[in-house]
């Protein structure tokens, strides 16, 4: 709460001087509402970096692509969560196609559908995906439960519209059509209807925190579905190792967790656990190498980084072939000279 206190927010483009000779540029990264790339004019030109942190080099249904255009670039800072060869998505159109066949067969045989998200991002581009293919009646109509922290996560999306799409942008704005606020959204305040909705309700969608099953409603809600094979429980965002969500995508078959009285109990995974990849807020593979081609101008070194270790080798050896730049992929606390 004191560090908030000191803190004010910047407008994408607005140029700030935060230290004597050191000017700061936020730029859209496309990865969350108002993720940035950091860029830092050192000196009277003496040096510009560019950090990514988490980018999307690639349109979504609720984002822009991130920004690849700078006045001058000498080192870009990269990251690498979907850096190795096999980490590269299927075209959006096929991901969102996928998505709903996996959503329309659970449904249809009478399942329940569990979607684990993030509550700033997948969550509501998700919700954008389902109005849209209800209202085109490709999917399944059927209730929509949202719990967790989206709702109050989607009023600021709403109160932002001007760092979301374009198009959603334009609906929101000149159409007074806003997809958060469609009629298939139920949002739950708490914990009271979850029995009910899984045991009771016919054929349903949940959108629930958090996202790798690590707390939050959706382990709860898991709980409650696991054993039901008609069920569907579908990762969106991806799952960090170690995680309850990775475990369960790799095929867990068991899992010991905490009753409600907080015993340790047993559950059994008898529902489907599917993937989709595509709906991440990280650039894949490709898109990050298109970034290193796109990017104006050509940085004079490249610095790989945030991501598994393997995945930072991978990325910054590839970067080298395919561009000749200097490219490094510094260990955690290692000094890299850039000048």
């Amino acid at each position: 709460r004191e560090a908030v206190l000191h803190t004010f927010p910047l407008k994408y483009g607005f140029v700030l001087d935060i230290a004597p000779e050191v000017k700061l540029t936020l730029w859209n990264a496309g990865h969350i509402l108002g993720s940035s790339i950091v860029h830092l004019h050192i000196g009277e030109g003496l040096h510009n970096i560019v950090f990514t942190g988490d980018f999307k080099y690639g349109k979504t249904q609720l984002l822009d692509p991130s920004v690849a255009s700078f006045t001058r670039v000498e080192t870009l800072i990269i990251e690498s969560t979907y850096g190795a060869p096999e980490d590269v998505m299927p075209p959006r159109a096929e991901v969102e196609k996928r998505f709903v066949e996996l959503l329309n067969g659970a449904l249809q045989r009478g399942g329940k559908v569990l979607i684990p998200v993030p509550a700033i991002g997948r969550s509501q581009e998700i919700m954008i995906v389902l109005d849209e293919y209800m209202k085109r009646k490709e999917l399944l109509e059927v209730p929509v439960y949202v719990e967790g922290m989206i709702n109050e996560a989607t009023a600021i999306h709403t109160a932002y519209p001007e760092y979301l799409s374009r198009e959603l942008r334009d609906k929101i704005l000149y159409e007074d059509v806003n997809p958060f606020q469609s009629d298939y959204f139920t949002i739950l305040s708490g914990p009271t209807d979850r029995e009910q909705i899984v045991e009771e309700g016919g054929p349903c969608i949940i959108i629930a925190t958090s996202g790798m099953l690590e707390g939050g409603p959706a382990v709860e809600y898991f709980k409650l579905m696991a054993p039901n094979p008609n069920n569907l429980l579908v990762f969106v965002s991806y799952q960090i190792e170690g995680t309850l969500g990775r475990r369960l995508k790799n095929g867990l078959g068991e899992v010991a967790l905490a009753d409600t009285n907080g015993r340790i109990q047993v559950y059994s995974v008898k529902m489907e656990v599917k993937s989709v990849e595509g709906f991440s807020g990280h650039s894949d593979r490709a898109q990050i190498l298109n970034y290193l081609k796109r990017i104006s101008p050509k940085p004079e070194k490249v610095i790989v980084c945030h991501g598994e270790p393997n995945k930072v080798l991978n990325l910054s050896q590839a970067i080298w072939r395919s561009s000749r730049i200097p490219t490094f992929a510094p260990d955690n606390l290692e000094t890299v000279r850039l000048r």
